[in-house]
């Protein structure tokens, strides 16, 4: 209907034809064409925060966009937003891999529990508008999903993953355990001593098993579909501030539906809600409001339980 109003607002204002002719032509009526729009202005404004938003960030589906919206205060249903997103061709469209398990006690892995209880680390490759490589490091806390680095340089040794090591646990503290992959870097004995005078433990994961370490492949893939992806980097130096602010956004703004539509930082700072949180209750509000919430919706009973 909007596509057809267009064509024919458009031969009309170039002298083509007439509005019957061209409305006869494309199969509109009059009627529908002079038509008025009847939405209000909060529709509309609420329309175009919508594409603005999926516009912003491109590689969000609809529903990350709909939790971004109610964070904001607005009251907007799941299925308008993909509506709206499907009207503009905004829908973001990839195909997922499946991996299958050879046995089915590889599922049962090391989880993390808590902040430093499990890292995991790995290397990521891209290049520079010249063709220059280089490697970044990254390090995410498997249990916050917190981004604590990632450092682009040419190369790493294992001195320099040591270096980096060093800042992080003087920055969060240490972990008591550290995943990764059988690399080179990694099996190293001067990262395997240096591990066992710091007391961290480290745990490799079999070789050809990526979903072994699951968390940091999910990152790496974010990384590469929202940010690599998008960027051209004429140099190492402005790789490593564009990857610092994303980083940072990551860590800040960027929310997670697995951790209940709150952000990294939010989820370590505050820890899992009380209840099940909903995207229209942003995390912070949510904690402040522990106590309020539950003593006017949940009974006694409960209360009392939560309090003590």
């Amino acid at each position: 209907m909007a596509a057809k109003k267009t064509v024919v607002r458009t031969l009309v204002e170039e002298g083509f034809a007439k509005v019957s002719e061209v409305c006869r032509a494309v199969s509109l009526s009059r009627s529908s064409f002079y038509a008025v729009c009847q939405r209000s202005s909060e529709s509309l404004h609420l329309e175009r925060k919508t594409v603005d938003l999926s516009k912003d960030h491109s590689r969000y589906g609809y529903r990350r966009i709909t939790a971004l919206l109610r964070r904001e205060g607005h009251q907007i249903n799941e299925k308008r937003v993909q509506a709206v997103r499907r009207k503009y061709g905004l829908q973001v469209r990839k195909k997922q891999r499946r991996t299958r398990r050879i046995r089915e006690n590889d599922s049962k892995r090391l989880s993390a529990n808590h902040r430093n209880h499990v890292w995991s680390w790995d290397f990521v490759h891209d290049q520079t508008d010249w063709g220059t490589n280089f490697r970044m490091l990254s390090v995410i806390d498997e249990h916050t999903r917190e981004c604590h680095s990632l450092r682009p340089r040419q190369s790493y040794r294992a001195e320099d993953v040591i270096e980096v090591l060093e800042e992080l646990i003087d920055e969060h503290g240490a972990p008591r355990f550290i995943r990764s992959d059988n690399g080179p870097e990694f099996i190293a004995y001067r990262i395997q001593d240096w591990l066992k005078e710091r007391g961290i433990k480290s745990h490799y994961i079999k070789p050809g098993s990526p979903w072994e370490q699951c968390y940091i492949e999910s990152f790496h893939d974010k990384l590469r579909d929202e940010f690599l992806n998008r960027e051209i980097f004429h140099s190492l130096a402005e790789a490593k501030i564009l990857l610092e602010g994303w980083r940072k956004e990551y860590n800040e703004i960027r929310i997670h539906s697995s951790l209940g539509y709150q952000t990294p930082s939010e989820f370590a700072t505050f820890g899992k809600p009380p209840f099940r949180a909903t995207p229209s209750i942003p995390a912070c509000q949510l904690h402040d409001d522990r106590k309020s919430v539950i003593a006017d919706d949940a009974p006694n009973s409960l209360l009392k339980n939560d309090l003590i």
